[in-house]
């Protein structure tokens, strides 16, 4: 067995024994590895988002929060396909790096016929887009992180004019536009709900400050023409 189906294969295993626990000894039993590996094995995976804990004592071991993990899914090769191509558009967005490891999930939690039979089929699909595509806002992942940690955001901002100025935002949502991606805040600087595109972001930094309690709406600058939609899932 080669690493990659071994490390699928440990990930199957403990979810199939939760809120149950495997010792690394008998899972290096069990896949004909040393101890070192085994351990290996789990801190990839740690590392890479995988909800595995360890309980240590003489009864511990590993275990996986279940209500994390995907069981067998029954996606079929077309609904995957149709799922890449939406996450083949994600470039440049706050999403893109997510986007990515939820394809390989989905892929990794189908059956092999199905698997395959999505991987061929996407041989056959074409994404047509800009030799150079634009890079990515640098500040996107971490204004991504502001929002779902609820923290106050230190940024640099470059407005339409090309005025440079230091806020203090209160992030609340992000929004997508032709132009591009923007943060919806509480600007602490205006004291007022405020859209920023986020390629306009020079600098950012993520304080400590934890955000209050506000009145949910959106700010009042919205581009013209654009009507908000909340993302349905």
């Amino acid at each position: 067995m080669n690493r990659t189906d071994r490390l699928y294969a440990l990930v199957e295993d403990l979810r199939a024994v939760a809120p149950g626990r495997r010792t690394a000894r008998e899972m290096a039993e069990r896949y004909e590895v040393s101890l070192r590996t085994i351990e290996r094995d789990i801190s990839a995976l740690q590392q890479s988002g995988v909800p595995i804990y360890a309980d240590v004592g003489r009864s511990g071991g590993y275990t996986i929060d279940k209500r994390m993990s995907l069981p067998p899914l029954n996606f079929s090769p077309t609904e995957a396909v149709a799922v890449a191509v939406a996450l083949g558009r994600m470039h440049g967005t706050p999403f893109a790096a997510a986007g990515s490891t939820a394809l390989g999930k989905i892929l990794a939690a189908m059956s092999d016929d199905s698997a395959g039979a999505a991987r061929a089929f996407g041989e056959k699909v074409r994404l047509l887009e800009a030799e150079e595509q634009p890079e990515p806002p640098p500040f996107a992942e971490l204004v991504r992180t502001a929002i779902m940690q609820q923290r106050v955001l230190a940024i640099s901002y470059t407005d339409h004019s090309g005025t440079l100025t230091n806020r203090a935002v209160e992030p609340m949502k992000l929004l997508w536009a032709d132009e591009g991606w923007y943060l919806v805040g509480w600007c602490r600087l205006r004291q007022e709900a405020r859209t920023f595109r986020l390629d306009r972001i020079k600098a950012a930094e993520l304080t400590d400050f934890d955000i209050p309690p506000r009145p949910p709406k959106l700010a009042n600058d919205l581009p013209p023409g654009i009507v908000a939609r909340t993302l349905a899932l």
